[in-house]
């Protein structure tokens, strides 16, 4: 499968699905097609592109996040990439009936663990790992620095950032993320959520009610 349908300086193609309208992202990376979250509808979407990912990368556990992950894995035969805090909630979906899950959803491996410190798969080149746990444990920003692209999922939005009541939550530990490893970015990194549109960091740092005390 190349990749010509997605230019390598070209914004990421955006699919967004599922109850609680989740975003999930393809980018080429020098021609490496990078998935990034698998939202219920993104196979169908990435089918009927015609677009095989080379790669998944699971920003957090979230039912949202992974309900198509194991099936497209399968399908494009490409490898699955996660936090080792989220591994229990990717692993273990129906533990999530009882915030929300609404039905079954398939178990997905994790093909290799990934933390902070690892160094990513040579087919991402240059980017970038931030752990930033708070909202769901183990939630990872994948940044790139040359094109200045910050995705986030669930860490931080428009006006907002992710919630801290669910499981494994934490205010302190997302706010302090996000002031210390997300807020030192360049201003004009794009930030692509996993709800929402598109933001940047300069925007979020002087307007985010969330972040300004």
């Amino acid at each position: 499968m190349s990749a010509p349908k997605i230019s390598p300086t070209s914004t990421p193609l955006i699919f967004t699905g599922g109850l609680a309208e989740t975003n999930a992202y393809l980018l080429n990376l020098q021609g490496h097609l990078l998935a990034i979250d698998a939202p219920e509808g993104f196979l169908n979407f990435l089918k009927t592109k015609n677009l095989k990912p080379h790669s998944l990368l699971l920003t957090h556990g979230h039912w949202d996040h992974i309900w198509d992950a194991a099936a497209i894995a399968e399908w494009a035969t490409c490898p699955v990439y996660y936090h080792p805090d989220t591994a229990f909630l990717c692993l273990q979906p129906d533990s999530m009936l009882t915030f929300g899950l609404p039905q079954k959803i398939q178990p997905v491996h994790a093909t290799q663990l990934l933390e902070e410190k690892t160094p990513p798969p040579p087919a991402w080149p240059q980017a970038k790992l931030l752990h930033v746990p708070g909202h769901c444990p183990g939630s990872l920003c994948l940044y790139l620095p040359q094109t200045h692209q910050l995705f986030g999922g669930d860490v931080l939005f428009a006006d907002g950032v992710g919630r801290w009541d669910l499981p494994g939550g934490s205010r302190d530990l997302l706010i302090t993320g996000i002031q210390k490893k997300i807020l030192p970015l360049p201003p004009q990194t794009t930030v692509y959520p996993g709800h929402g549109p598109t933001t940047t960091v300069g925007r979020e740092a002087s307007s985010n009610p969330f972040l300004q005390n």
